[in-house]
């Protein structure tokens, strides 16, 4: 079992995601069930336009909110040294509550651990701007094991 806090760690540690594609600003909470997150949305992100961006980027803020719990439990269990395999993700069911999130704005996710067997898990998560709720996600994440 490891001994690392969440101050020996950076977020490369706990999700694959690299350059572009890594959104988590800041892990706000995690433990081996949920994490919380804090994202500043970027004009560089996927499906930016002039209006903001599309709240269809919302399954990926869930998703790395989920690859951070369960990053954190790998590296927990299994050591920081351990498999950094991603996880493939299925879209259960989304709802989205914004037209495009503003360039600037901070959204906060929530995601939690509802059912976990071996390499499988569901993931119920919720995202935020300021107080509003914008979005919810149900996820199934598998992870194939290592040969």
């Amino acid at each position: 079992m490891s001994t690392l806090t969440l101050a020996d760690l950076t977020l490369e540690d706990l999700l694959p995601h690299r350059d572009g594609m890594l959104f988590v600003r800041e892990v706000l909470e995690v433990d081996s069930r949920k994490a919380r997150t804090l994202f500043v949305v970027d004009k560089s992100w996927p499906m930016a336009d002039e209006h903001g961006v599309h709240p269809l980027i919302l399954v990926e803020l869930a998703a790395q909110t989920a690859g951070v719990c369960n990053g954190w439990d790998r590296i927990q269990t299994n050591g920081l040294d351990s498999n950094q395999m991603g996880w493939l993700v299925a879209i259960k069911k989304a709802d989205f509550f914004i037209d495009f999130l503003p360039f600037g704005s901070i959204v906060t996710g929530t995601a939690e651990n509802t059912y976990s067997f071996e390499n499988l898990r569901e993931v119920s998560c919720e995202l935020h701007l300021n107080d509003q709720l914008i979005g919810q996600a149900i996820l199934q994440l598998f992870q194939a094991n290592e040969q």
